[in-house]
């Protein structure tokens, strides 16, 4: 079988991007104001969130991808506690109805039959349309080329033929499916489901599980283009992921991480 390295392979990652901000500081006291912590400030961590961190994992597989995201800006900033690693408050800006979809014309101009992969991260903030989801996933068939879509939305019907990645919660909340489509659910500390075989992971202690289903889907895709088995990519995704919830923070997966796999 001819399979393409890495480097070689052209993948675009199309989503809604955020800026992920963590505002360390020291907690050790109750504000004389209010029944509430108060939270001195240390120092604040800043990284590329929702789709920009599915771009990062993808990197640290060795793709260099293209990618195209929203341009009104979305942030997610965490208080957390230094000692304990507590979150205090998450503070969002700029959620849905703020950001311009990706227009018609900006889809035909992505020239989708030129990719080996392409790459669905919607995180449901207004961005990916119905419409424009239904456009992508026909000339994805049209010209035979995996789609990897991991979607918020209720109504999954517009991701036709595509690779679904959800997880459990979302599975139970969705309304509507393609007609055709391939199903993946990740399960947390369960691991993952596919074609009604459950992929287990080994138990860990797990820190925090932001950005673990960016990495999942990242590792997914690498690992499909790799081996064109979605079993394989599965089993593979679930080891990553478990790297990733044992760091603290939105932790993208390393080069060091991904030959210790190897």
């Amino acid at each position: 079988m001819d399979i393409q390295q890495p480097e070689s392979l052209k993948v675009i990652v199309i989503g809604d991007a955020c800026i992920d901000k963590y505002h360390y500081g020291h907690c050790e006291r109750l504000s004389p104001e209010a029944p509430v912590p108060v939270l001195r400030h240390n120092h604040t961590e800043e990284h590329d969130g929702m789709c920009l961190n599915v771009v990062r994992n993808l990197i640290s597989f060795g793709i260099r991808p293209d990618k195209k995201h929203n341009t009104g800006i979305i942030s997610k900033e965490r208080f957390v506690d230094l000692k304990t690693k507590q979150h205090l408050l998450r503070f969002d800006v700029g959620e849905t109805g703020t950001q311009r979809p990706l227009s018609k014309g900006a889809t035909q101009r992505l020239n989708l039959e030129t990719y080996d992969a392409v790459v669905i991260s919607d995180y449901n903030k207004g961005f990916i349309t119905e419409e424009n989801a239904d456009d992508i996933a026909k000339r994805c068939l049209e010209h035979k080329i995996p789609l990897f879509v991991d979607s918020k939305k209720k109504d999954l019907s517009c991701f036709e033929g595509a690779i679904l990645k959800i997880n459990e919660k979302e599975f139970h909340e969705t309304a509507r499916y393609p007609i055709k489509y391939e199903l993946v659910v990740t399960l947390g500390a369960a691991g993952a489901r596919w074609n009604g075989v459950q992929f287990g992971t080994k138990p860990c202690e797990v820190f925090d599980v932001s950005g673990a289903g960016d990495t999942f889907l990242a590792a997914l895709v690498a690992e499909y283009l790799k081996t064109k088995s979605l079993e394989k990519a599965i089993d593979f995704a679930n080891k990553c992921s478990r790297i990733v919830v044992q760091r603290f923070g939105t932790y993208s997966i390393t080069e060091e991480d991904v030959r210790s796999l190897r």
